[in-house]
């Protein structure tokens, strides 16, 4: 299984906590991949930076693992006692295309116990996408952003995204939540912005490693810019 967490600090010292977090994350039983991101100020990959917010992306050889990290670490501790704002989500790997680092992280990888009975169509879906962008192809990347975002912010059935990255400019990606997977199929391939931009991706070669996963998000716990986005209401 996976997790998601988003912390947001009240300063900049949030820069010293992800070097500081490594080598506490690097030693942490059952914790199969990992990957410290910042986070940008848009719902996409972006030029923008956001220096008070950051986030985790992680795979656990199960859900004690990430039970024993939140209940022991003090990596956690730090998001429980000096974070203004934090939002935990678990993840039930549904598809993963790709590879980040050379492997794909999610292979192999299995829901815990507490996860949900039912995949999608029931439910919401979280999707990852992450790409390590050419050099060469950074400008074309960047000017096709903005209409991307736009989009994103007013999509029907995109409840909530946020652009992250793990170098500055050519290691981005995004995290989203979506209604279901019908309203995924509806940005993917009927909106014109996405659907051009990701044309030229093929055609222009502008990523020399790419990530497209799907998930089952459950259990979620505490808010994410003054709510959390996957309880009923979502206020």
């Amino acid at each position: 299984m996976a997790s998601f967490h988003l912390i947001r600090y009240t300063g900049l010292d949030a820069m010293r906590h992800m070097a500081f977090d490594r080598p506490v994350l690097r030693g942490t039983g059952g914790l199969r991949f990992w990957r410290l991101l910042g986070t940008g100020r848009g719902r996409s990959m972006s030029l923008s930076a956001d220096l008070r917010r950051w986030a985790l992306f992680a795979v656990w050889d199960g859900e004690r693992a990430l039970d024993r990290f939140l209940e022991r670490s003090p990596v956690a501790a730090r998001w429980r006692d000096e974070a203004v704002e934090s939002w935990h989500v678990r993840l039930v790997p549904l598809s993963s295309r790709g590879g980040w680092g050379g492997r794909d992280p999610l292979a192999g990888a299995a829901p815990g116990p507490s996860a949900p009975p039912h995949a999608p169509p029931h439910g919401p879906v979280a999707v990852l996408t992450r790409a390590s962008i050419r050099p060469w192809r950074l400008a074309a990347f960047y000017r096709s952003i903005p209409d991307v975002d736009r989009l994103l912010r007013r999509q029907d059935g995109c409840v909530a995204s946020i652009g992250v990255g793990e170098w500055p400019l050519a290691r981005q990606a995004t995290f989203s939540l979506w209604d279901d997977e019908q309203a995924i199929g509806r940005f993917a391939y009927r909106a014109a912005a996405h659907r051009d931009v990701i044309g030229r991706v093929r055609r222009e070669d502008w990523y020399s490693e790419e990530l497209f996963a799907r998930f089952s998000p459950f259990g979620s716990e505490g808010s994410w810019d003054g709510r959390d986005p996957l309880r009923p209401g979502r206020a």
